[in-house]
């Protein structure tokens, strides 16, 4: 295997002070499942008997729309950019628990639908054309319901992955919102129509909390937060620098920026002012340790708003949502690491790599030398440390090399005993993770955060 270039490794380090606990997704995930239990109770306390094809086929229609109704106000608090919840589980997890959980929801509205119906048109003796329509139009909260399931439907399709590629970031961001329109216009029929509910005032009083709590959360952290921190820390461009063909990076200064708590790893969501650019906030990551007064991303150009942050002018005011993701050294379980990155993945761990104790090892793969973005802050920062750092290209040949388990090993023999930091591609991070645990690296130690949407 021929690498550009590598320098020796240093001694390993102290631990890392400050870990995560290893049981907070399986703490969190109880929590979500205990509430699922609770809303289920509800259902099993206000059912009497269930006699006959009608009365099975209702109550399983009240049982889809309980769990539908809660799962609409999990869904909404995943994606509430909560610090607890962000910086314990990452944001890539959340993402993954809102994704799946989605399409869990959309089954549960779908299956109430249809089996509320069917079940009511037994009850009265009518067809299931004629009981929709009596539901629809004479049933309190019915017509808003309606409307917010076909949104809550239309949202879930946009978000498929098949037609997420076929449009931007920014695009797909702002039809997310349209989940909001629809859990709001389904909440009141549950309440106004719903057995579990009508007569029962502490069953009405705890699902005004459950959609209350998660409303203040949403509109704390997603709105009034940023806005506090853009007047506090007055953020603005003070340079913007090219680092590699298509890469620049944006050097930014503000005040008592330390009052963030930004990791290095971490990253916010960066509005900044400008036109074309202010409507939306797109996640960056910090591609240097954050500093009292100075803060710095590093993008390389995918599309018209990265390419776009290369035309800044000094002076543009930003606000910054954030810092968001659980891609820090708290994850670190073991002495040594190694930081793996592919193209402009090296940013956070970049940030990482002057900042891990211990004995730390970079590689750094991307498709021309002159791709390889920051290199001189990294041989800098692998001379000061005395640590290893390894390049590898696809073009020319002679210093590229597979993405393989006997690769990695013959880099790093001991790689099982490594946690690893990954950063990169979508290709590049899959064959990475196969080739990980191949090499016998557990899976709890490799730690990965992504940013696709």
């Amino acid at each position: 295997m021929s690498a550009i270039s590598h320098t020796r490794r240093g001694a390993p380090g102290s631990a890392p002070s400050r870990r995560l606990p290893p049981a907070a997704p399986l703490l969190a995930q109880c929590v979500i499942w205990a509430g699922a239990v609770g809303v289920l109770a509800l259902w099993w306390t206000g059912t009497a008997s269930v006699v006959g094809p009608a009365d099975w086929l209702t109550g399983a229609g009240r049982i889809t729309g309980l769990l539908a109704g809660y799962a609409c106000a999990v869904l909404v608090a995943l994606m509430a950019r909560i610090p607890l919840l962000d910086h314990n589980l990452g944001t890539d997890r959340l993402a993954r628990w809102h994704a799946m959980g989605g399409r869990y929801t959309l089954s549960l509205v779908l299956a109430h639908t249809l089996l509320i119906i069917w079940g009511y048109a037994l009850t009265s003796r009518s067809n299931v054309l004629h009981e929709t329509t009596t539901l629809v139009l004479d049933y309190p909260d019915m017509l808003k319901a309606t409307a917010g399931s076909v949104l809550l439907v239309g949202t879930g399709f946009v978000s498929a992955r098949a037609a997420r590629r076929r449009m931007s970031y920014e695009t797909w961001h702002y039809l997310h919102f349209a989940t909001y329109l629809a859990v709001f216009l389904a909440f009141g029929h549950q309440l106004a129509n719903g057995a579990d509910f009508v007569g029962r005032r502490p069953a009405q009083l705890g699902w005004y909390a459950l959609y209350a709590t998660v409303a203040a959360l949403i509109v704390w952290h997603r709105f009034v937060a940023p806005v506090r921190r853009a007047l506090r820390h007055r953020l603005r461009v003070a340079d913007v620098r090219p680092e590699a063909p298509g890469v620049v990076s944006v050097h930014l200064t503000g005040e008592r920026l330390s009052e963030l708590g930004a990791r290095p790893g971490q990253f916010f969501r960066w509005r900044f002012l400008a036109p074309g650019l202010w409507w939306t906030a797109t996640p960056y990551s910090l591609s240097a340790p954050p500093l009292p007064h100075h803060l710095r991303i590093t993008v390389k150009e995918a599309g018209g708003h990265s390419a776009a942050l290369a035309r800044l002018r000094p002076g543009t005011r930003v606000w910054a949502e954030g810092p968001y993701g659980g891609f820090t050294e708290a994850r670190r379980r073991s002495a040594k690491v190694l930081l793996l990155a592919g193209g402009v993945g090296i940013t956070p761990l970049r940030a990482l790599f002057e900042t891990l104790p211990g004995e730390v090892t970079l590689i750094y793969r991307a498709r021309r030398p002159e791709d390889l973005a920051l290199r001189a802050e990294l041989d800098a920062i692998a001379a000061a440390r005395g640590a290893a750092v390894h390049y590898f290209v696809d073009e020319p040949a002679r210093h590229s090399a597979p993405l393989t388990a006997r690769a990695l090993k013959s880099l790093i023999p001991d790689l099982a005993a490594h946690d690893v930091y990954l950063c990169g591609p979508p290709g590049m991070t899959s064959a990475a993770r196969r080739a990980l645990r191949g090499a016998g690296v557990p899976r709890r130690r490799i730690h990965h955060e992504s940013f696709e949407f």
